[in-house]
């Protein structure tokens, strides 16, 4: 194990931001992560796990202390379509290969950048599908007992974009492997209205045609990074859907003057989507400030358009933030990490 100093974090995160970590150290096995850790609390710095670096935003003072950057790596599929998968395994690569295997619960969530440690976190999700719905159990390094431990789905907290390990208990676990329950011979889920579209009136789709549709609608939108785009340098989907009930709901239709977009959440609130109101609240594609800009093609992720600054990304945010509240009285909540600030 080899810590380093002062380590360039811009370059390991898609959004291309921040500075620099302290200290920095990659981890290829669990015994590495408990090393690590001990290094860690051994010189009283704190410390902020790295994956694929796809939905964080670091400051431009960087982090003051002691990073660990996953790097586990490793893939078993078991008999009934059973996966278990180290977290420093990229996702996207994951999903392939379970949809190529013709096994189903994934395939809509292609396409998402990160590694497979960050999907429990933020309990993934896209087009109808959430990881929750497939995930057996989390392996990781509790930091209180200094343990490995393996949580089963219901002790995970899984909600919308939420589990325990970025709420309730938020720094203390280190995802180390996850373990997915897919389906095998199983219609893959066609609940979003664009995929609905692709494939009306003809066969069924198999796994891996829905997959690759997911991923050209991603595209179409820039929400896939392909490196060389004008909106390939973000941190994906920038605000989080919020949940409101139907009264706030039938007040926002009165202020719009038109019927917004909506798709049902828990019952008696109603999920409206953050791309809607960032626009009805006049923030357009290509909107700009300095160097950071919303994408050209979806209003729901914010760009890096080259150099740009911390300080570019908050002043946007903080500025679509309060434009959204003040005409609908929601405040939009940041999807991605904050790391340093």
């Amino acid at each position: 194990m080899r810590i380093e100093e002062n380590k360039p974090l811009a370059p390991l995160t898609t959004f291309g931001i921040g500075g620099p970590a302290r200290w920095f150290v990659s981890v290829g096995s669990e015994a590495e992560i408990a090393e690590a850790v001990r290094w860690g609390i051994g010189h009283r710095v704190a410390l902020f796990v790295l994956g694929g670096g796809s939905n964080l935003l670091v400051s431009g003072a960087g982090f003051d202390g002691l990073v660990i950057h996953i790097g586990l790596r490793g893939v078993e599929c078991a008999a009934g379509a059973v996966y278990r998968v180290a977290a420093g395994e990229m996702w996207d690569a994951f999903v392939e290969r379970t949809v190529v295997a013709g096994h189903q619960g994934l395939e809509c969530l292609a396409g998402i950048p990160g590694t497979v440690g960050g999907t429990p976190v933020q309990n993934v999700g896209a087009y109808g599908q959430e990881v929750a719905s497939t995930i057996l159990r989390v392996r990781a390094f509790d930091l209180q007992t200094r343990n490995f431990v393996e949580l089963a789905n219901p002790a995970c907290g899984f909600s919308y974009r939420r589990s325990r390990f970025n709420s309730t208990d938020r720094g203390r676990f280190i995802v180390t492997r996850v373990d997915y329950q897919l389906r095998e011979n199983a219609a893959p889920q066609i609940a979003y209205a664009d995929l609905k579209k692709i494939f009306a009136g003809g066969s069924p789709p198999t796994p891996v045609e829905v997959a690759a549709a997911v991923r050209e609608i991603r595209h179409a939108k820039g929400m896939l990074l392909v490196e060389g785009e004008a909106d390939c340098r973000s941190a994906g989907s920038f605000f989080k859907n919020p949940v409101i009930n139907e009264e706030h709901y039938a007040r926002i239709v009165k202020a719009s003057g038109t019927v917004a977009p909506r798709f049902t959440a828990d019952e008696g609130s109603v999920k409206i989507p953050a791309a809607w109101l960032i626009e009805q609240a006049g923030f357009h594609k290509g909107f700009a400030i300095g160097n950071v800009g919303i994408s050209s093609r979806h209003t729901l992720a914010l760009v890096n358009r080259g150099g740009a600054s911390f300080e570019e990304v908050a002043a946007l945010r903080d500025a679509i933030v309060a434009g959204v509240e003040g005409k609908f009285g929601i405040q939009l909540e940041m999807e991605p990490v904050l790391v340093g600030a």
